[in-house]
């Protein structure tokens, strides 16, 4: 092949090259359409406060806490009841039996303080159990829904906005329930 005819077929490869870009630049480019995306929205508040996995966990706590509780309220009412006898009676007693009075209430009231305190931190412990029990299984439930439903993404709250299309709470509720119901003998 000669120079010329070299030269000629370049040329022309060059003006088919330059004609096909500018023919791809004046077609308006035809978007690729995008899998769709399902995303849906959950109130993790409303699931923690209306479980029924979460509500049987409070049950139990108010149960096993109840004795402990009755306690500490019957020791209230006998300070009570003291502060009330050492009120009526003070002007009777003379200070030996005022000043035992006096300290019988002083030790009983620390003894309602470490009472109160004990209690409380063993209720935050055993609630906190319950609740982390309560928090896989109402997670996992979550997750099951989304699977078996087809979504994408599940936002829990706290959000900004969630349409309530896109809001499942309701579903998962309903799931929570129909799994608490099988596993109640």
């Amino acid at each position: 092949m000669t120079l010329h005819a070299q030269s000629g077929l370049w040329l022309r490869l060059l003006l088919l090259t330059a004609a096909a870009l500018a023919f791809a630049q004046s077609a308006p480019a035809q978007p690729v359409p995008a899998p769709a995306v399902r995303i849906g929205y959950v109130d993790m508040k409303r699931l923690l406060d209306n479980a029924p996995q979460v509500v049987t966990g409070r049950r139990k706590l108010e149960r096993e806490f109840a004795a402990g509780d009755a306690a500490l309220k019957a020791d209230e009412t006998r300070a009570a009841s003291l502060r009330e006898r050492q009120a009526r009676d003070a002007a009777t007693m003379n200070q030996a039996q005022a000043d035992a009075l006096q300290r019988e209430i002083d030790a009983l009231d620390r003894s309602i303080k470490r009472s109160r305190d004990t209690l409380r931190a063993e209720l935050k412990t055993r609630s906190d159990q319950e609740l982390d029990r309560s928090w896989r299984e109402i997670n996992d439930a979550v997750v099951e829904f989304a699977r078996e439903q087809g979504y994408d993404l599940i936002v829990p709250s706290p959000v900004v906005y969630a349409s309530p299309k896109v809001d499942v709470t309701d579903r998962v509720l309903e799931r929570l329930r129909r799994s608490a119901k099988a596993d109640t003998p």
